[in-house]
């Protein structure tokens, strides 16, 4: 089963940029694309951006639009989320997440508990967003 490892994250001020990884242990045969998903503690995990391997495709939930983007580097097995124009309300830890079946972006990021469908996870990484 693929395995998702985490980089990036940290503390930036508001206005500034980060870039997040999650690097799959295998080649994309093994999965059809990746999300991402954040989460305050104490609240629900909300879906933040997503793409679809198949059709290149991505997707994003509408407070991020213009903000951040989501990549693919089929070399290295790695998505990336690039996150601009931060704001307090980003903070957050991030998670990307994938599936052993294909899964649809737009379920998982519109729907409210989308993220249970998901079985493979990253450990998470902490963005944190000072004003």
């Amino acid at each position: 089963q693929v395995q998702l490892v985490q980089t990036g994250g940290g503390l930036v001020q508001a206005g500034g940029s980060l870039t997040l990884s999650c690097a799959a242990s295998a080649s994309s045969h093994s999965y059809t694309g990746i999300a991402w998903f954040r989460q305050v503690a104490g609240k629900e995990r909300e879906g933040v951006s997503c793409i679809n391997f198949s059709d290149g495709k991505t997707y994003y939930r509408d407070s991020v639009k213009g903000r951040f983007t989501i990549s693919r580097d089929k070399a290295s097995n790695t998505v990336y989320l690039q996150l601009n124009s931060l704001n307090t309300e980003d903070t957050a830890v991030y998670y990307c997440a994938t599936d052993s079946v294909p899964f649809p972006c737009q379920v998982v990021l519109g729907t409210p508990t989308g993220y249970l469908g998901l079985d493979i996870w990253g450990k998470g990484t902490l963005v944190t967003v000072s004003s």
